[in-house]
């Protein structure tokens, strides 16, 4: 075949900057830096002429929300609608790639909090709906003509509406609780590519058994008479080349389906040289062509999976078919200065290194679908992740439908990370607060459940993180008991897991309801710990569920509370509550700037016991 395309990234092997980095192409131009931006109290922008440039304009720095101090606007009030504008020039096209073989111009948005207009030259682009999925609009004929062009979004975020999935993210004007200040609009990379007239839209790999993968391609346009798709894998590693596979696209075609055979793993002996774990994150590099009925390379993109498997049975998680003992952190994904938004690309690298050396081997992102960046860190460097929605906090059919479509673009764009082992579509009753006796929220809780199931077979998934479960593949429970041998008690052995199971738990709640069985479900305390303290050149008015007077007193009652975990002969895993302090919560381990508040040595040996 005569390729007519630059030689690829090995993905397994990028710095981190690629905005999606499971389907690389060699060029992109990042439109992130200063933009004009200006508040629209009055909502009169659409008929006052915004869409083709905005008067009296502030810079802002994107993708850092306005709330926060890193956009250079710091201004946290209710402000319902903004906008944003920016040129989009000659060399931003440049850089993204566009020619002759690849004339179509794609506008990438990472995120936009919560609903996005785009304009070009005053004509409409299009909008999405959905603060934390990513969108994409086929902008060609807009930019076809001039050398400059004026890109311009209004975002709409409403403060007060308890439909839209919104997380932590506080509906009162100052943070108070365990809710924060709000992030509106752009926070996360906007970019450029050009790309063929056909070409591939997006990849998704699933494991199909321990000795292949499956793979959906799904197509920018419909594939033409002859089209076929290549796709290798090579284990760079060793230099390995471990499949390739050509199939043939129906003319037409829009989305093709591919098993790919992984020979190498038919050796059961060696099988545990190629799987992906926190103890040996080991990724495969894989490329996805497109050719032509005349085998020319019509399109091309890298990307990366890892061959693992989970599941749950016998009452345990199980990883790669072992039993896995889950030691989580609770991550908020949050930054005093940044807040939602990473302070910088590094920064998710760091944040993945951090929780390692703390002693984990998983992180649950809390009520945030997190940048992809930071989960190609975890895929990288080793590192389990709950896959969490952000939760609404009203039962309605307009937030039943917003978390719904939300949620299943969530999932369609993380489902090959195999970092990702668990789904969790609810978290504590939140936008279902009476699903313990109300047979309509119990019907959405089971629904979004088995759609999740539906979306990706391969993942268990928790119907409901905390209580009030019904159809969950893991019992999940949250008990902030501060006293380490009290905890030890709840979870003892089989008798207490039938208490806990049949009676009330933590905080007055039903673990199962609507008659849910015990299935003999692998049990985890997915939230636990939360106290506070603070080294004494930094003591405020924050708060934690319980409180320790020193730095030893501090590490004395983490190691308490691990230990009555590790006391229990029915706990599979269990999540720290919470990795850093978060504006008025400071029951982290890290302070909100990531300083471990005791040698990090110390810390570790009470997560692990050793």
């Amino acid at each position: 075949m005569v390729s007519t395309l630059p030689a690829l990234p090995l993905a397994s092997r990028q710095d981190g900057s690629y905005p999606r980095p499971q389907m690389m192409r060699t060029a992109w131009a990042d439109l992130d830096g200063t933009w004009s931006f200006r508040h629209d109290d009055a909502d009169a922008g659409l008929t006052a002429g915004f869409t083709t440039g905005l008067p009296e304009a502030q810079d802002i720095t994107v993708p850092y929300p306005p709330e926060s101090a890193a956009s250079g606007i710091a201004e946290p009030g209710f402000h319902r609608v903004v906008w944003y504008a920016r040129t989009i020039t000659a060399d931003d096209l440049a850089a993204a790639g566009r020619s002759e073989a690849a004339p179509l111009v794609l506008l990438h948005f990472g995120a936009v909090d919560y609903r996005a207009l785009v304009w070009i030259d005053g004509r409409f682009v299009g909008e999405h709906e959905g603060g934390h999925t990513p969108f994409t609009f086929d902008v060609t004929a807009l930019v076809a003509g001039g050398s400059e062009h004026v890109l311009v979004v209004r975002a709409e975020d409403d403060p007060h509406d308890l439909t839209q999935p919104r997380g932590k993210q506080d509906w009162h004007e100052d943070a108070h609780a365990i809710w924060y200040q709000r992030t509106t609009g752009i926070w996360q990379t906007v970019w450029l590519e050009a790309v063929p007239a056909t070409s591939i839209a997006h990849v998704q790999w699933l494991p199909a058994g321990p000795t292949a993968v499956d793979l959906a391609v799904r197509l920018r346009g419909r594939a033409a008479p002859g089209t076929r798709v290549r796709v290798a894998l090579r284990f760079d590693e060793r230099h390995e080349d471990l499949a390739a596979i050509d199939v043939d696209a129906p003319a037409g075609a829009t989305v093709l389906h591919v098993t790919v055979p992984v020979t190498r793993q038919r050796n059961g002996q060696a099988e545990d040289e190629l799987t992906w774990s926190p103890e040996r994150p080991r990724l495969v590099d894989a490329t996805v062509a497109l050719h032509d009925a005349g085998g020319r390379t019509v399109d091309a993109v890298s990307s990366y999976l890892g061959i693992r498997s989970v599941g749950v049975a016998r009452g345990s998680f199980l990883l790669n078919g072992r039993p896995y003992d889950v030691r989580s952190v609770l991550n908020q994904g949050y930054w005093p200065d940044s807040h939602l938004a990473a302070p910088s690309r590094d920064a998710l690298r760091r944040e993945v290194e951090l929780i390692k050396e703390l002693g984990f081997t998983a992180c649950r992102i809390h009520q945030k679908i997190e940048d992809p960046r930071f989960l190609f860190w975890a895929d990288r460097l080793g590192l389990l992740v709950w896959g969490e929605t952000p939760g609404a906090y009203e039962f309605s059919a307009t937030a039943v439908q917003r978390l719904t479509r939300e949620w299943m673009e969530a999932v369609d764009r993380d489902a090959s990370h195999p970092s990702i082992v668990t789904w969790v579509p609810f978290n504590e009753s939140w936008g279902i607060q009476h699903v313990a006796d109300d047979p309509a929220q119990q019907a959405y809780s089971r629904a979004l459940t088995d759609l999740t199931r539906a979306l990706d077979p391969t993942r268990p998934v928790i119907s409901n993180d905390g209580w009030e479960q019904q159809n969950s593949d893991i019992i999940t429970v949250h008990d902030y008991e501060g006293d380490g041998e009290a905890l030890a008690r709840t979870y003892a052995d089989e008798q207490a897991r039938d208490r806990l199971l049949t009676g009330m738990g933590p905080a007055g709640r039903r673990i199962l309801v609507a008659d849910a069985p015990d299935r003999g479900q692998p049990v985890m305390l997915t939230e636990f710990g939360g106290i506070t303290f603070q080294p004494a050149d930094r003591r405020d008015d924050g708060w934690g569920y319980t409180a320790a007077d020193d730095a030893q007193d501090w590490i004395a009652r983490i190691t308490a509370l691990y230990d009555g975990i590790r006391a229990s002969s029915f706990l599979t895993g269990s999540c720290y509550t919470q990795l850093t302090d978060t504006m008025q919560e400071t029951n982290g381990l890290l302070t909100a700037d990531r300083e471990p508040k005791a040698p990090i040595e110390q810390i570790r040996q009470a997560v692990r016991g050793h």
